[in-house]
């Protein structure tokens, strides 16, 4: 076909980096923890409460992301995506006005945010990897570094950049639900002006000096390389039956086990780290908050690198090597919260390691499975996220609730082991995948 008169590929890219700046609030939800389990402040909730709220609103996000997969050839992706914005921005919205009690934010940031966010989320990846079937690594990271990147937009604006968390409140509904409102309104705009830009490609698009390679017909030619992955499709159904989609299942659920118990507990835990080295409450708060804000820099950055890189190690190796140094840091990481240096670097480099995952993924599911229906197929491996959502911050939280509110560091060597092994299995379980092959 001519490419005359196509749309710039690249103004996808903007638009699905703007969307992703919104999405990626829920990885700030950090930012909230210490207020709301604040003893004598306006809520109280317990860590595992708390934990709950962020665990909800990751797994909603991934089972809705099946159901986003399917309206998607209905929809058409920027209906989709639009839709997606006015649900979290209504969630916030709505947890601002009347999120006093758990129960509140448990339904409005949760259930409806993480709504939200599942709805809107497999659309730039989809989109993209139709504009992009020569780079699919690439501009899976890319579309969705903006996750990563918004965290950190959402952390500090909260804290250090403006303090909003404390100087808010508008009628009187304090910090917190201040902070959800304003962020409500954001997200729900700018979701919208991102949706304009999501569009697939006119039928039959390639992209200019790209020839599409030969689909594999055999194992020895589905080895021949990421390149030439992509080229068969497989229908959700026949995914369904291939051990490759459990293996890929399984690693995503084992890698993003970690960086999930991270950006639930990373201020819990480096407050209590520090402080028993001697730092005040106020001085381990604000080193533990730069953490949190370069992990989730970090996180975006490794969306981007994990990506590109993939797209010339090959998705196997990279995810392998992802899961190994995850797998190594998170063992190291206990140590490494002693001091303020060391924590930041530890963070950094799960963060980094963590946002691999939502490059990787959704190239691997492309390649094994096919490029044409990867927003479905790919909404079916993206369930095990949700789990290590639950899983994750949930082994942090019953730690932490079984200190009975001691600062004690110690009781986070356990969740940081869990975690560690469940990558280097990840890593283990990727040595063994092969692409499939249809018959």
């Amino acid at each position: 076909m001519t490419n005359d008169k196509v749309m710039n590929r690249w103004y996808v890219v903007i638009g699905a980096v703007l969307i992703q700046l919104c999405l990626g609030a829920i990885y700030a939800w950090s930012v909230f923890t210490p207020k709301l389990t604040a003893k004598g402040g306006m809520y109280e909730f317990s860590a595992t409460q708390a934990a709950w709220i962020f665990s909800i609103g990751l797994l909603v996000f991934s089972i809705v992301m099946i159901i986003s997969g399917r309206m998607l050839g209905v929809t058409g992706p920027r209906k989709l995506a639009s839709l997606g914005g006015i649900v979290l921005g209504a969630g916030y919205i709505l947890g601002g006005l009347f999120g006093t009690s758990f129960i509140g934010q448990l339904i409005f940031i949760g259930v409806i945010g993480g709504a939200g966010i599942g709805l809107a989320y497999v659309v730039p990846i989809a989109v993209g990897v139709k504009w992009f079937p020569d780079k699919k690594g690439m501009v899976t990271g890319l579309a969705v570094a903006g996750f990563g990147f918004g965290a950190t937009i959402w952390v500090k604006s909260a804290g250090s950049w403006f303090g909003l968390i404390n100087t808010l409140d508008f009628f009187g509904l304090g910090g917190v639900q201040s902070v959800f409102l304003l962020y409500g309104v954001i997200f729900l705009i700018a979701v919208l002006l991102g949706s304009i830009v999501m569009i697939d490609p006119p039928e039959g698009y390639i992209p200019e000096g790209w020839t599409p390679p030969e689909a594999p017909s055999s194992e020895a030619g589905a080895s021949q390389g990421s390149a030439a992955l992509g080229m068969t499709n497989f229908e959700s159904g026949e995914m369904l039956k291939t051990p490759q989609f459990y293996m890929t299942w399984v690693t995503f659920l084992f890698s993003a086990i970690a960086g999930l118990m991270v950006i639930y507990c990373i201020k819990l835990f480096g407050i209590d780290s520090l402080q028993a080295t001697g730092m005040t409450a106020a001085a381990a708060s604000a080193s533990a908050g730069t953490a949190m804000a370069l992990y989730a820099i970090f996180n975006g950055l490794g969306r981007i690198v994990w990506g590109t890189l993939s797209d010339k190690l090959g998705r196997k190796l990279s995810i392998f090597l992802m899961c190994l140094f995850q797998g190594i840091i998170m063992l190291l990481f206990y140590k490494m919260g002693g001091t303020v240096a060391t924590l930041i670097i530890g963070a950094c480099i799960i963060g980094f390691n963590f946002g691999g995952n939502f490059a990787l993924f959704p190239a691997v599911t492309a390649d094994y499975f096919g490029n044409k229906n990867v927003g479905l197929n790919y909404g079916f491996i993206f369930v095990s996220y949700g789990i290590a959502g639950v899983i994750g911050p949930q082994i942090a939280g019953y730690f932490k609730d079984a200190a009975k509110g001691g600062g004690d560091p110690s009781i986070w060597v356990t969740p940081f082991i869990i975690a560690g092994v469940a990558c280097l299995l990840g890593a283990a379980i990727t040595l063994l995948a092969k692409p499939p092959v249809k018959s």
